[in-house]
């Protein structure tokens, strides 16, 4: 959400009804290691997800998709990639293509005790760099959306992070 990898004519924020997200995935790769795993988010069934809908142009849609399965399913596989009615701020409903936790995969860690789930993201360090970070900008990019998330801020206090969570 908050680092797309690619260019965009236009985003805005949207919401997907029946999933929400949640630290659920180990990262083997881009936040932890096989031998010291971070925890990722994934999008899983029940709720609602608000966060930013990306157009593409119709030109640059294949590259696009192409960039993303690599990204998201080939290194690691643990995403489904779904396309999902979406409905944007400016009221329209939409298709898009939408990446769900994968709940079969080897990696898929579920609902995770608190204190295990801080666990993993206070020692995460993969890739892409580490964990904290990776949790620290999600929960700083809903902020500028206007957006908070009170079980990421949870998870935030818990690993150590009380300074990445919004005041009351």
């Amino acid at each position: 959400m908050w680092n797309p990898g690619f260019a965009t004519p236009e985003t805005q924020p949207a919401r997907l009804h029946g999933w929400h997200r949640a630290f659920c995935i180990y990262s083997e790769h881009y936040r932890g290691t096989p031998q010291k795993p971070g925890l990722i988010l994934g999008l899983l069934p029940g709720g609602a997800c608000r966060g930013l809908a990306h157009r593409l142009s119709r030109n640059g849609y294949d590259a696009v998709r192409r960039y993303l399965r690599k990204r998201e399913i080939d290194n690691d596989g643990v995403y489904r990639e779904e396309v999902r009615p979406i409905q944007l701020q400016d009221g329209r409903t939409v298709q898009a293509l939408v990446y769900l936790a994968d709940r079969q995969h080897r990696q898929f860690a579920g609902k995770l005790p608190p204190a295990r789930a801080a666990a993993l993201v206070r020692r995460g360090r993969g890739a892409t760099g580490t964990n904290l970070a990776y949790l620290r900008n999600t929960i700083s990019h809903l902020g500028e959306l206007g957006l908070t998330d009170r079980v990421l801020e949870d998870l935030a206090r818990r690993a150590g992070l009380s300074d990445a969570v919004a005041r009351p």
